[in-house]
C-alpha cells in the first residue's frame, strides 16, 4: 500500500488590519493557544508562535491536504471571531499574509527568533521586518499592496 508524506516547515506572517495594535498582553497567551489549537484540528503542528501586538509569526508544518492560501485562510477567519468574541469589535486580520518555506536544519534557530519576538521589536519595527524577510526570500513586491 503506497503512502503521501511529507514534513513540510512554513514561516507564516500576518498582521492586524492597518497594524492596529490590539493584540494586548492580557489577551496574547489565550490567542496564541487558541490559534495553536486550531492548527491542529488542521493537522497542522506548531513549532513556534508569537502575537505581536499587530502582528503574529508561526512556525508550523503545513498538512499535505490543505492548500497554503486554505491554512492561513482558516486560521486568521477562526481567531478573528475568537478575538470578538472576546469583546474586540474592531478587530481583523489584514487581508494578505507573507509565508516562508523553512528548511529542517533551520526549524531551531526560526523557532528562537519567533520565540524572542518581544525583545527584537523594541528595536526593529515590523514594516522593516517584513521588507528584510522579503528581501532576503527573493520575493517580489509591491509595498502598495503590502500594507492593508
Amino acid at each position: 500500500m503506497s503512502q503521501s508524506l511529507s514534513k513540510v516547515y512554513v514561516h507564516i506572517v500576518f498582521s492586524t488590519k492597518q497594524r492596529q495594535e490590539l493584540i494586548n498582553e492580557g489577551v496574547r497567551k489565550e490567542l496564541q493557544a487558541y490559534m495553536v489549537a486550531t492548527f491542529s484540528q488542521l493537522s497542522s503542528y506548531v513549532e513556534a508562535i508569537y502575537a505581536n501586538p499587530e502582528h503574529v509569526h508561526v512556525l508550523a508544518t503545513l498538512p499535505r491536504i490543505l492548500s497554503i492560501a486554505s491554512l492561513v485562510s482558516k486560521v486568521k477567519s477562526s481567531s478573528s471571531k475568537w478575538m470578538k468574541g472576546k469583546g474586540i469589535q474592531d478587530f481583523f486580520w489584514q487581508d494578505g499574509y507573507a509565508i516562508f518555506s523553512v528548511s529542517a536544519s533551520k526549524v531551531e534557530t526560526v523557532k528562537q527568533y519567533i520565540l524572542k519576538q518581544k525583545q527584537h521589536h523594541q528595536r526593529t519595527y515590523f514594516k522593516d521586518e517584513l521588507r528584510e524577510f522579503l528581501k532576503r526570500y527573493n520575493v517580489e513586491f509591491d509595498e502598495r499592496y503590502v500594507w492593508d
